[in-house]
């Protein structure tokens, strides 16, 4: 059974733990996300989270209903980090490339975190802000609900999909991250040409980008798709 988590008022009323850290939601979540970076998915325990705050490990549960509760609190700092200090500038186009840059960044400063929190949707503060924010953004075009609706799901998929998709890479041990790169170089390129024409045609090609997130080359994309949806709506409305 879900515990009950105590109100805000009654969590600023507790003292200090022995070693005299006051601890707070946000001590919690900043401790998580070191302990995921640490520890990897896996580490992420009650037990393990009350030992690295120095507090019984139920300390958890006056500020969540579990682990989960957690998961989606992180999820949520981290959508805060990637907009909390951003402001529109007025051109929709670069606004939202911005934003997906940011979110797609701050996700994978936090490789485990990322793979853990990126299909996640949480229903807080920050990330209602965020999805106001984008929607917003598109709005402001002139486009149709129905059509800003599609372009917001496909950009905001894309960010958290290339997140996860780069980050559970970056989570890898460093001899799985080389080896898997070196595939490119050890195995594509020597394909022969009689066998396999268009690897053999394209590895040079292919040896230079694979390594490399494509993350960028597909938010430019999305973001030409759109652009040439405003261009569609605008002239219809002539």
């Amino acid at each position: 059974m879900a515990k009950k988590v105590v109100p805000d008022e009654d969590r600023r009323r507790r003292r200090p733990t022995k070693t005299g850290v006051v601890v707070t939601h946000g001590l919690i979540v900043e401790t998580a996300l070191r302990m995921l970076h640490e520890h990897g998915r896996e580490g992420l325990t009650v037990r393990r989270l009350g030992t690295a705050l120095g507090a019984d490990p139920s300390t958890l549960y006056r500020y969540f209903r579990g682990i989960d509760d957690l998961t989606l609190a992180i999820s949520d700092e981290l959508i805060g980090r990637a907009l909390r200090a951003w402001r529109p500038g007025g051109d929709w186009l670069a606004d939202l490339r911005e934003v997906g840059r940011r979110i797609y960044t701050a996700y994978l400063a936090h490789p485990e975190a990322a793979v853990l929190t990126a299909n996640r949707v949480s229903g807080r503060s920050n990330e209602i802000a965020g999805d106001e924010k984008i929607l917003g953004i598109l709005r402001s075009t002139g486009l149709p609900d129905p059509e800003v609706v599609r372009i917001y799901q496909a950009f905001v998929d894309q960010a958290l999909a290339f997140a996860a998709l780069d980050a559970a890479s970056l989570a890898m041990p460093e001899a799985a991250r080389t080896a898997d790169a070196e595939v490119w170089r050890a195995t594509y390129a020597r394909l022969p040409a009689d066998t396999h024409p268009h690897i053999a045609a394209t590895a040079p090609l292919l040896v230079a980008r694979m390594n490399d997130s494509a993350y960028p080359t597909a938010l430019g994309m999305l973001l030409e798709s759109a652009e040439l949806a405003v261009e569609r709506a605008r002239a219809a409305a002539v």
